[in-house]
This record gives C-alpha cells, structure tokens and sequence, in this order.
C-alpha cells in the first residue's frame, strides 16, 4: 500500500480505519483478518512476503530512488522482472559491492538489521599494504574509530603480496561505512569490498547485477531468526516491572 514512512503520514491524517473506526495512533497492533481500509479502500496483507537477493555492484546505490540520476537497486531488480515492491534490506555503499537482501517482508527486515540481535555480515576487502600481527589483533580487540570502539571482529588473512593484504572480515555491526573505516584507523585503506554474505545469505557464484530467490535453508534460516527474536522480545515484555 505504501511506505512505511507513507503509511504514518496517512494514520496521522485520519485516513486510516480498522473495523471501522478511524486509528490515528502509530504501531497500534491489529489481527491479520482485521478490516483495514485506507480513504475506504480494502487494504488486504499480502499472501506469501517476496525475498530477492541481488549482487549489488560498484556504481549502484541501494536506493529506491536517487535524485541525482544514478543507477539503483531498484532499477536492477526491476529488471529483473520483480512485480512485487520490495525495499532493501540494510544498505551497501556505492562502492561497496557484494550480496543484498531485498523483501516486502517487514518484520525480518528489522531483525536482520537492528543492532540488538547482531545478525553478522562477511566482508572481503583488498586493503593497501601489509596487515602485521599488531593490526590484526587490534582488529580482534576492537578498533578505535572517531567516537567509540567497534565491537571485536573475526579477521582471516587470505593473502599478503608485496603491497596488498586480502582479509575477510566478520562484524555484527552495521555503522556507516564501517569496514572501510576501521581500516583505515589502522592505516591500511580499503581498495576493494565486496560482502560475502549477510546473515544467512550468501553471495555464492551470483554475478554483479543479478538476482535470485532465497534457498529453502536460506528462508527457514531467517524464519528461525524472526522466531527467537519475538520469544526474545516476549521473554522481555513479561519480565519488565
């Protein structure tokens, strides 16, 4: 029906009514049969979410739209052939490339995103110069950025040549281009970066540009995540005061 941004702006307007009464307060909670109506129109959820997993490339913002004309996810995977309005999951830099979920799916969108349940992201980054046992471990420990520490990250050497190191990095975080600057705290800025995976979501052999659906394990891999994330947040509701 609309964004969610949208569809706040239309329960703050009135436009909005569930079984018949106007609801003008945001997150109210209603059954999935309840009648839902936007300016009198039927509003029905759909029936099956729609899950696209896209290799963004270098060169594409993760955007539905973007004011300055570049190229979007979203023209990719209306290439695609994707009748269904799906948003990305996360984001991913302009030049950053690698495995993007998009879905109409809005409950595992927040799980997979929300700092608090820590779903991890695997990176593959070309860095310039050697990395050492020094940097490493303080990669291990923790970099120091402007304002805070990043969270301790898993870090595998793959290959060190002359004057460029391969890591592949794992963070549960997601602060605005993070990877980038961790390393470069530590001197060694990124040349290249491309996401392995997200979550359960890997990249594979999917070539820049294309999509495809989720895997069986895939999607009951993010069934399970949605399921401890709302025992999780019941578990809290009841033991609060």
């Amino acid at each position: 029906m609309a964004s969610r941004r949208r569809a706040e702006g239309l329960i703050a307007e009135g436009r909005v009514r569930v079984g018949g009464r106007v609801v003008r307060e945001q997150g109210t909670t209603v059954d999935r049969d309840a009648r839902v109506e936007v300016d009198g129109r039927l509003v029905a959820p759909a029936a099956e979410h729609t899950y696209v997993v896209l290799h963004k490339p270098v060169g594409v913002v993760t955007t539905l739209r973007d004011p300055e004309g570049r190229r979007t996810v979203a023209d990719l995977v209306a290439r695609a052939g994707v009748a269904a309005r799906v948003v990305p999951v996360g984001r991913l830099d302009y030049d950053t490339a690698g495995v993007l979920l998009l879905t109409d799916d809005g409950t595992a969108a927040n799980v997979l995103t929300h700092p608090r349940f820590g779903v991890e992201k695997l990176y593959r980054a070309t860095l310039r110069g050697r990395l050492d046992r020094k940097d490493v471990g303080r990669v291990l420990a923790g970099v120091r950025l402007e304002h805070a520490a990043a969270a301790p990250a898993r870090l595998r050497v793959v290959a060190v040549r002359r004057d460029v190191s391969l890591v592949d990095l794992t963070i549960h975080e997601g602060r605005n281009r993070q990877v980038r600057r961790m390393f470069e705290a530590l001197g060694h800025p990124v040349v290249a970066l491309t996401r392995l995976r997200f979550g359960p979501i890997s990249l594979g052999e999917l070539g820049p540009g294309a999509t495809r659906g989720l895997t069986e394990r895939e999607l009951a891999a993010i069934r399970r995540l949605v399921a401890a994330a709302k025992t999780d947040t019941a578990g809290k509701a009841e033991a609060a005061p």
